[in-house]
């Protein structure tokens, strides 16, 4: 599957979906979104859907209702979109120079704490 960034709408019912934690229904994700928007149910569901169709979501029939939950994790998606962008790039070293000279000191930490976990013969 090409991978890209999320539309706005998209963006904001996964990061709901990651943040529950557990399946949900369309009328749940909509009565959330209702505290901040006005939108319909018809909406929420075509984009659940959609997402479902990309991918991004798993569901399942209960109860006269799916019930949706995401097939990865937010930290999955965002590794994925940093490969993806990095693979645009003509010279990859030079593009990893430019992102880790930028790093503010607690990412170059949590840099440091990541490449402790992940053992060298991992990262092949």
């Amino acid at each position: 599957m090409a991978l890209s960034q999320f539309g706005e709408l998209e963006a904001v019912i996964m990061q709901r979906l990651w943040s529950y934690g557990r399946p949900v229904n369309v009328r749940t994700v909509l009565e959330d979104l209702k505290k901040e928007r006005t939108i319909a149910y018809t909406t929420v569901m075509t984009v659940m859907d959609n997402l479902h169709k990309k991918g991004w979501l798993r569901r399942k029939m209960v109860n006269r209702a799916w019930m949706y939950e995401t097939t990865g994790t937010r930290e999955g998606y965002t590794a994925k979109l940093m490969r993806e962008a990095l693979a645009t790039s003509d010279n990859q070293a030079a593009a990893l120079v430019h992102f880790l000279s930028g790093l503010s000191p607690s990412e170059a930490e949590a840099l440091r704490s990541a490449l402790q976990i992940v053992p060298p013969e991992s990262r092949k």
